[in-house]
């Protein structure tokens, strides 16, 4: 009798189981596997802010700046998609583990375990890469532009208000989690990809804030001020409140926050409700 193979997107039910199951091999995946993941997730995520910095490296005065926003946003996408297709561990995705906790398959200590090897991970990928942006002086490219254009979104970051920063990051991994949400649903890598695409730009465009993206955004910058501080004075950008205590107090830790938030409750939360709780 021949197999029935199904080709059609997963249904939002299965997807929630799915989403369930992989929480369970997430959470009680070995240390070293994990921790390598992450470091691998952390720089594909700085690659893509790469992508996106030079982008828009010198668009200011020719493009708009909603047509900018969608470029950076587009390109940045880069990012979780080498993250779900290559395989990586990235700490806001990896908030719908959320989903398997709540149905009683992952421990609290399993899952406390996930999110902190994963987030140190993710910091030791992102600033890897920025001190080889910062060696490959890929900064001073585009007549300085793209330098210039780095240490625009590092000042940037770090002026947010404490609360402003974690609502921007609510909004951010509400997106980033129903990306990977919808990636659950995908038959084939196209699929992934199509499914990524779209809530990724949507968050870079409006200017939400992703923890782990800050990890290269804000350190890129601070590198650049520190050890060419020649090429930092030449930018004419103000660097008075780009220092390394405002990158973790005022950026880091209310982004991370408000990433939490939005990644175990507004999806996580909702979707375990609705599809899981039954079940349990």
């Amino acid at each position: 009798m021949a197999t029935e193979v199904r080709i059609d997107a997963l249904l939002p039910g299965e997807m929630a189981r799915k989403a369930e199951n992989v929480g369970v091999r997430k959470a009680e995946a070995e240390l070293v596997p994990l921790f390598s993941l992450a470091i691998l997730a952390g720089a594909f995520i700085a690659l893509g802010a790469v992508f996106a910095t030079t982008v828009a490296a010198g668009a200011t005065g020719y493009l708009s700046y909603g047509v900018i926003k969608l470029l950076v946003g587009l390109v940045f996408s880069l990012g979780l998609i080498l993250v779900i297709v290559g395989g990586a561990e990235l700490f806001t995705g990896n908030n719908l583990i959320a989903m398997a906790w709540a149905s009683g398959k992952v421990s609290t200590q399993n899952l406390l375990r996930n999110w902190v090897v994963v987030y140190v991970g993710n910091f030791v990928g992102s600033i890897g890469t920025a001190l080889l942006i910062l060696l490959a002086r890929q900064y001073t490219f585009g007549g300085g532009q793209v330098g210039a254009t780095a240490l625009n979104i590092a000042v940037g970051k770090v002026h947010l208000g404490f609360v402003q920063a974690i609502a921007l990051g609510v909004l951010c991994n509400a997106l980033v989690c129903l990306a990977v949400w919808l990636t659950f649903s995908a038959r084939s890598t196209m699929d992934k990809i199509a499914a990524i695409v779209f809530p990724i730009s949507a968050f870079v465009a409006a200017g939400f804030e992703h923890s782990v993206a800050n990890m290269y955004f804000i350190p890129v910058g601070l590198l650049i001020k520190d050890f060419d501080p020649a090429f930092a004075a030449q930018s004419g950008v103000n660097l008075d409140g780009l220092t390394w205590a405002a990158f973790f107090v005022k950026n880091l830790l209310p982004v991370t926050i408000g990433n939490i938030i939005g990644g175990t409750i507004l999806v996580a939360s909702i979707y375990w409700l609705i599809f899981l709780k039954r079940s349990r």
